[in-house]
């Protein structure tokens, strides 16, 4: 596995402490905290929050991606994205925008993005082109079929051979278009077009994953689906769950947590830290 990924104007050594990418939606429909950081001066002060409670990263993300939800026109995701990605660059961490739209990776990377996170997996028309010159590294995720009908019974013959098998195409792809592979990490795409049983047997082969890319993997399962089919619990109430699952990502080897709770995650990881690696 890589020891170094790139991130624009910054970079990471993967050692040790995970890293932890603070979510910041500033979208009215998230299926966690939609509408709660849409105004741009909350957007703002919940990133200064996050940074603060030790996020390494924040990802910024002006669609909405949960089960069901239908694309958001262009004009649209880049009036709710530009002005937070704009008024954070003095923050001193470095701004992931979340986005599968090519125009707005050109326009994210051109106000100075440290990292793209496609969940579509670079495929979009023009996607890897827009992304190729630019030095911000790039998170490549799985997903089976688009949001609006992703949960819609997913079949796998075997999950995890068959998302290794499309994220090493699109790494092929990117490496091909000459992308450096230390800009380059994954994401196996947790209720992306998966069932429970899934989404756990990804968690469990994340050090495969890993291993057999030769690539750092990001685990994004933060009060997603999967914990509230273990624990019964709604979305609000599965801070709990989204720790264990955070830690048990990182047991198997993920070098990045996307979590909504970046207090408590930090906290928890010093203490998996003092306890597995002394």
């Amino acid at each position: 596995m890589q020891p170094f990924l790139q991130c624009g104007r910054f970079g990471f050594e993967l050692k040790a402490m995970p890293l932890v990418m603070g979510i910041l939606n500033v979208t009215p429909d998230s299926f966690s905290d939609g509408g709660r950081y849409q105004a741009l001066e909350f957007a703002i002060s919940k990133a200064e929050e996050m940074a603060f409670e030790g996020a390494d990263l924040i990802d910024i993300g002006g669609e909405t991606t949960r089960p069901g939800a239908a694309p958001l026109p262009l004009d649209e995701e880049l009036r709710r994205v530009m002005p937070a990605l704009y008024a954070l660059r003095g923050l001193g961490k470095p701004l992931s925008v979340d986005t599968y739209k090519t125009e707005v990776m050109r326009e994210a990377i051109i106000a100075g993005a440290d990292m793209i996170n496609d969940v579509n997996g670079f495929r979009a028309p023009g996607a890897i082109e827009a992304v190729a010159a630019s030095d911000c590294a790039l998170c490549v995720m799985h997903m089976q079929s688009t949001p609006a009908t992703m949960q819609q019974s997913p079949v796998y013959t075997d999950v995890v051979a068959e998302v290794i098998a499309f994220l090493r195409g699109r790494i092929d792809a990117m490496l091909a278009a000459g992308i450096a592979r230390n800009r380059i990490c994954v994401d196996p795409g947790f209720g992306f077009g998966k069932t429970t049983e899934h989404n756990y047997a990804l968690l469990r082969a994340t050090s495969r994953i890993e291993s057999e890319l030769g690539l750092p993997v990001l685990a994004g399962l933060s009060r997603k689906s999967m914990i509230g089919a273990v624990t019964g619990r709604p979305v609000g109430q599965r801070l709990a769950g989204s720790l264990a699952g955070a830690l048990a990502a990182v047991a198997h080897g993920a070098k990045i947590v996307r979590v909504h709770d970046v207090a408590e995650t930090v906290d928890a990881l010093k203490v998996w830290q003092a306890a597995h690696l002394g």
